[in-house]
């Protein structure tokens, strides 16, 4: 019992020493410690009006729906930007790609594709770009993004895709 109480106060004795050793005032703390160091800038490596500035600042995908070429309202914000974008850049020349999923035949999904690719030109010309710096094309089913037959997969698949063919920024 001893050896019990002898080790019990040698552990009370070391948790005070502890304790003592490390208490400290926050204000102390608050006071020696360097302000902190300004966060660094980091400067974006995208030139402005390059494909990479279109894709990641603008957007270049829209979407639609199931046997449909019209255009729903979240991507007119998109292709709106793209309007912009395209008057700041006057010298830039985009082509329309008209994409469809894999459901139907070869030539209905062409057709379908120049329907698509058609509407975002007509509505980037009622924004006021110049209809001859617009180029469409229609890829119909050829160039899938995903290859898996399920619905989320074939909802990647029906867009258009506004490319970059001429007076971009390097």
């Amino acid at each position: 019992m001893y050896g019990y109480l002898k080790h019990g106060r040698l552990a009370g004795v070391c948790v005070v020493l502890f304790l003592a050793g490390c208490s400290t005032k926050p204000a102390e703390v608050a006071q020696s410690a360097p302000p902190p160091a300004a966060a660094p800038q980091v400067q974006s490596s995208i030139v402005p009006g390059s494909e990479q500035d279109l894709q990641t600042n603008v957007g270049d995908t829209i979407h639609f729906d199931y046997n449909s070429s019209s255009l729903q309202e979240g991507d007119k914000a998109i292709l709106q930007r793209q309007a912009t974008w395209l008057q700041k850049y006057a010298s830039v020349r985009v082509t329309i790609q008209g994409n469809c999923d894999e459901r139907g035949t070869r030539e209905y999904n062409l057709a379908l594709g120049a329907r698509r690719a058609d509407a975002v030109k007509e509505y980037l010309t009622s924004l006021g770009v110049s209809t001859g710096r617009i180029d469409t094309i229609s890829y119909g089913k050829e160039r899938p993004i995903c290859a898996e037959s399920t619905e989320a997969c074939w909802a990647k698949n029906r867009r258009a895709v506004t490319v970059i063919t001429g007076g971009a920024s390097s």
